[in-house]
């Protein structure tokens, strides 16, 4: 857990103590910048920071000539960024976020736009206004990361969604909160397969001794159920207690 500090070393009270560890990631504005500086464009989460922040940080790069640290605290505000390309992804905040998941939401950010436009690049994002807006509504909300699975963000937002008429749907694994199951999976047989695999690992010396041992295991799945089933399992221990003469 990296967490954002005040200059001079002291640090912020972290939000993990007062409510709960997911509200460490706290974005107040994204933004993207060419290699000049110059917003391309931005989205405003929570309006606590000043948008003229991200002139301070074009600022900063060019006094530090490119050679500065990927995480900048000047003035209260913290900026994490990620170069790609001729692109500058900066997230600017306030508050003692996560810096790690920060860069993390950045690069989620890099793989949807490269998943949607092949190319980033600073064409691309001049190219696609309309839909990157979209993209960072959906994938996050009020500084929170909220969707940012590529799979099921396509499923609703495609580069003509100006032209569709009508709210788009969102798809069921959106209100799962999975994005590995998709939608209208149906087999003839409701059946799942657990394995239960376990290895020996043991170290011996020349002498015979053994120097270290341990046990590994692995639990491994394979489902086929129908749509999507709430799933309870539990161990059968009626094997061990036959064993030891004891009743289940």
């Amino acid at each position: 857990h990296s967490d954002l500090r005040r200059p001079g070393g002291h640090s912020f009270q972290t939000l993990s103590d007062r409510v709960c560890s997911r509200s460490t990631m706290v974005a107040s504005a994204v933004f993207i910048l060419d290699l000049k500086g110059k917003v391309i464009i931005s989205r405003n989460y929570r309006g606590d920071v000043p948008m003229t922040c991200a002139d301070r940080f074009a600022q900063l790069m060019l006094d530090e000539q490119g050679a500065s640290a990927p995480l900048i605290v000047d003035k209260g505000i913290s900026f994490a960024y990620v170069k790609y390309n001729n692109l500058y992804l900066m997230a600017a905040t306030k508050r003692n976020a996560n810096a790690t998941s920060l860069f993390l939401f950045l690069y989620h950010v890099i793989n949807v736009f490269k998943e949607y436009f092949r190319e980033l690049e600073e064409e691309s994002i001049r190219d696609n206004f309309v839909v990157i807006y979209e993209l960072l509504d959906e994938m996050m909300d009020f500084g929170y990361p909220q969707i940012t699975d590529q799979k099921i963000l396509s499923e609703y937002i495609m580069q003509e969604s100006h032209k569709i008429a009508g709210m788009a749907k969102p798809p069921p694994a959106v209100t799962g909160v999975v994005s590995w199951r998709s939608e209208g999976i149906k087999y003839r047989k409701n059946e799942i397969f657990l394995d239960v695999v376990e290895s020996v690992n043991i170290l011996v010396g020349s002498s015979g001794n053994i120097l270290r041992s341990e046990i590994l295991g692995a639990l491994k799945m394979r489902s086929y159920l129908s749509g999507m089933p709430e799933l309870k399992l539990g161990l059968n221990d009626k094997l061990l207690f036959e064993s030891q003469h004891r009743t289940t």
